[in-house]
């Protein structure tokens, strides 16, 4: 098992017990004790976690886990998500885009289009985010025009939040936003754990012709702190096959787009 899949499943194994053994831990994922011990002595480095006596407990943080932290879950779904979204995204068109792994994967699929890749009159496509490693996939791998809002960097999605990015917002028009979503829920709406993330998806929502909502079918349902918009702003939602029939009917019902990927 590759190291950061280990330490995912480590912080995720806290997320959910708030403390843990060597003993167990080491159970869980088929390991040695000592590859576990190895495991916790690094993530204790990185402030992720307390180290105790035989174990470990959370250190409030790993409910948000950092982005490097979170590229094993879900990803064949994901993956598949993202072709699905770039899919959406016609030449020429404004798009927006925030942070977070399944917006990684649309910016993938968004870069190896041949017809989304070229310089032509009125056809070149501009691509603006808040999220740093969103514009370098796209800068390394393509000709899109990349606009970046500002903002102060958030360690554990790499997305530029605050009143600086916000201003830069408020004065671009978005033909399409794709938006990666911690919740979203018929009655609830979509939302996010940050309060800070929230508030720039939020404006990119006001500034978007189309809303269309990326999540894989774990976050169906589903609940966070801080609301981005309601239910009616989203036109589509864009989720994998694991989704219940009877939630991809909840979501039909309200109006939106269900694409299954």
């Amino acid at each position: 098992m590759d190291r950061y899949v280990r330490w995912n499943a480590l912080l995720e194994l806290l997320t959910d017990s708030g403390r843990v053994s060597v003993e167990d831990a080491a159970a869980h994922l088929n390991v040695s004790q000592a590859t576990i011990r190895r495991d916790f002595d690094q993530l204790a480095q990185q402030q992720m976690i307390i180290r105790t006596r035989g174990g470990a407990v959370a250190n409030g943080v790993s409910y948000d886990l950092p982005l490097r932290y979170k590229t094993a879950k879900h990803s064949a779904e994901k993956q598949r998500i993202g072709a699905a979204a770039a899919a959406l995204v016609a030449p020429g068109q404004v798009v927006g885009l925030n942070g977070g792994t399944t917006t990684t994967e649309v910016a993938r699929a968004l870069a190896v289009r041949p017809d989304l890749n070229t310089n032509a009159e009125g056809t070149q496509l501009t691509v603006v985010t808040n999220a740093l490693n969103i514009a370098n996939e796209l800068l390394v791998r393509s000709q899109m025009k990349i606009v970046v809002a500002g903002g102060v960097v958030r360690p554990q999605s790499f997305e530029l939040v605050g009143p600086l990015g916000g201003a830069l917002l408020r004065e671009v028009t978005l033909d399409v936003v794709l938006l990666g979503v911690n919740a979203i829920d018929v009655k609830l709406g979509a939302a996010a754990h940050h309060e800070g993330e929230a508030a720039m998806n939020s404006l990119m929502v006001g500034r978007a012709k189309r809303v269309v909502i990326i999540a894989d079918s774990s976050k169906l349902g589903g609940h966070a702190f801080a609301r981005i918009c309601a239910i009616d702003r989203v036109e589509t939602l864009v989720t994998d096959s694991g989704a219940a029939p009877s939630v991809v009917s909840d979501f039909e019902t309200a109006g939106v787009r269900v694409i299954t990927a």
